[in-house]
């Protein structure tokens, strides 16, 4: 039975990849050490129905202190989704949280990979490196040029990833995630304090005049993307994970108020350093080489994150 391991296994995007894999019938190995981004509760609510399933092994701890090749013993695939996530926190006495958990983790995950067997080693980076880019859709060959620290150390680990596969053939995959949402969506993220605020009637802070456009990836695209990863062609792999189409902070604030039913009081403060005006990407690639068809359109995927957020009562 393949064995595959999982970092950040707690987290929004990494606890749907571990459903992901044991629906598929794998092995699972998940590790998260509940960094302090938000509450631990919720994210040991992310893996409430998966850790009593038989082919699921949970460890609580830290990449830069475990025993990484006791963690590696039978290991065919990789999903490094374990980071410092945020652009807003990621300035000032903050970098160095993000140099730790984004880069130095990282680092040490690759070195002790190479010379495994394992056969797929696939990142999670983020189109935060792009930055404020200067053509649309953004295609992988844009020059990554990030505006935010955050940006820069996932760039700075998917020049790891690349550096370790050109020199000591470790198989990495990176996949730009482009604004992912959906259920388990970090309480600070934008759909799910919208969602948050509409449940519990308080007003909702927007940085900017909301202008600014984000294509929004559902979550179960971001993981099937993922799973087709697992059979990426050979040579340089970075693929855009988008759905494609772009959407302005505004009309996504509609949405969420068309979807709940009820008025957001909106507070409009100074855009946030950091933040890119647009992001709008070109999946052709993935699409192409890994056979990636985003499936979910914004409306329906709030739709769905609104119904696991009341069933769940996850308003917090």
């Amino acid at each position: 039975m393949t064995r595959s391991l999982v970092t950040g296994a707690a987290g929004f995007i990494g606890s749907h990849v571990v459903d992901r894999l044991l629906e598929l019938n794998r092995e699972v190995v998940g590790v998260d050490c509940f960094t302090d981004g938000y509450a631990r509760v919720l994210k040991e609510r992310n893996l409430a129905d998966t850790k009593d399933n038989q082919r699921f092994r949970f460890v609580d701890g830290d990449l830069l202190d475990i025993d990484l090749r006791d963690l590696l013993t039978g290991i065919e695939h990789v999903f490094h989704l374990a980071g410092q996530a945020g652009v807003r926190p990621s300035w000032g006495e903050h970098f160095a949280v993000y140099l730790r958990n984004n880069i130095a983790a990282t680092q040490r995950l690759l070195e002790a990979v190479k010379g495994t067997a394992v056969e797929t080693f696939v990142f999670s980076s983020s189109s935060s490196v792009y930055g404020d880019a200067r053509e649309f859709p953004v295609s992988e060959s844009a020059l990554p040029q990030p505006v935010s620290p955050y940006g820069v150390t996932k760039l700075a680990a998917e020049h790891l990833c690349g550096l370790y596969r050109k020199n000591y053939a470790v198989p990495c995959v990176s996949l730009r995630y482009f604004t992912a949402y959906g259920p388990r969506q970090r309480p600070e993220m934008a759909i799910q304090r919208f969602l948050s605020a509409a449940a519990t009637g308080e007003e909702v802070t927007i940085y900017g005049d909301g202008s600014q456009t984000r294509d929004f990836t559902f979550v179960d695209d971001v993981v099937e993307a993922n799973v087709l990863a697992m059979a990426a062609p050979e040579g340089d792999r970075i693929y855009n994970v988008c759905g494609g189409s772009r959407v302005s902070l505004s009309e996504m604030i509609d949405i969420v108020e068309d979807t709940t039913g009820k008025p957001l009081r909106r507070r409009h403060v100074p855009p946030a350093e950091g933040d890119a005006l647009h992001t709008l990407g070109d999946n052709t690639l993935a699409r192409k080489e890994l056979g990636f068809a985003p499936r979910t359109q914004l409306a329906t995927g709030i739709a769905e994150q609104w119904r696991w957020l009341t069933e769940a009562g996850a308003t917090d």
